[in-house]
């Protein structure tokens, strides 16, 4: 199954904080053996949340989505998810019970009673409305859960708490999923040439070799490193030695400068 990202939230798209749950969530599956296959980014705005969403959900993938599931105006997560799928969105009795004890939690550490009917204790309660039919992701951070439909995975935007929420996620349902296939990488650096000159014998090793990548990362260098090329395999361990040592040979007919990684 393919694993996506989605994360939303206008600050990350006005530069007002700097997105940390791409690499954290690649290194978290890493772990695992796994991988991940897409990322998008999106601003809170509801049509453009549901369309994403739409196109998630029919994709069949694995999908964590960060961010937009509290109760202020600017967020729409949990709304969007359900109008995606045409479900009604109702309060969940364990977040509601869950949130509850937080509000309890924190009333006490203040000296302040909880009163259910009050303003505020209705709309922290909002926090745990979900499309009909979700289960929720335990939050060790303040008990406020996340929610889970259909493959889709919705934590808080924050990483203190998504992070182990997403965890959980993965420890949980797709432990089965962990490392089942070996995989390699070995790579170059390959100086002061063209890419475009490489780019026949990269087409023809992923033609031969069926199961691995051939990946190429340019660079117009720095004051400290010339031209360079961060070219490589990656793939089943088998075919990435066979295919990395073609492509030396080919660097070599080339009488290319090259060092190893």
């Amino acid at each position: 199954m393919a694993i996506g990202l989605i994360i939303i939230g206008d600050e990350i798209l006005s530069g007002k904080r700097v997105d940390q749950h791409l690499p954290k969530v690649i290194a978290l599956l890493k772990e695992r053996g796994l991988s991940l296959d897409w990322a998008e980014y999106v601003g809170d705005d509801r049509a453009r949340i549901t369309a994403t969403l739409q196109r998630s959900f029919a994709s069949g993938d694995i999908v964590f989505s960060t961010g937009g599931i509290g109760a202020t105006p600017d967020d729409h997560t949990r709304q969007c998810a359900a109008a995606a799928l045409g479900l009604d969105i109702v309060l969940h009795p364990e977040a509601k019970e869950l949130i509850h004890q937080r509000i309890m939690e924190m009333n006490a550490t203040q000296d302040m009673p909880t009163v259910p009917d009050s303003p505020d204790y209705l709309r922290r309660l909002e926090m745990g409305a979900f499309p009909q039919g979700a289960a929720i992701i335990p939050n060790p951070f303040n008990k406020i859960p996340g929610f889970a439909i259909r493959e889709h995975y919705f934590v808080p935007g924050f990483p203190v708490m998504a992070w182990p929420m997403i965890a959980w996620v993965l420890d949980t349902h797709y432990s089965h999923l962990f490392h089942q296939q070996a995989r390699d990488e070995k790579a170059v650096l390959v100086f002061e040439i063209a890419e475009s000159v490489l780019t026949p014998m990269m087409e023809a090793l992923e033609l031969k070799y069926p199961l691995i990548k051939v990946f190429s990362l340019p660079s117009v260098g720095s004051d400290t490193m010339r031209r360079h090329i961060e070219l490589g395999v990656k793939g089943e361990p088998a075919q990435v030695a066979s295919a990395f040592a073609e492509m030396l040979l080919v660097l070599d007919q080339f009488q290319a400068e090259y060092r190893l990684l």
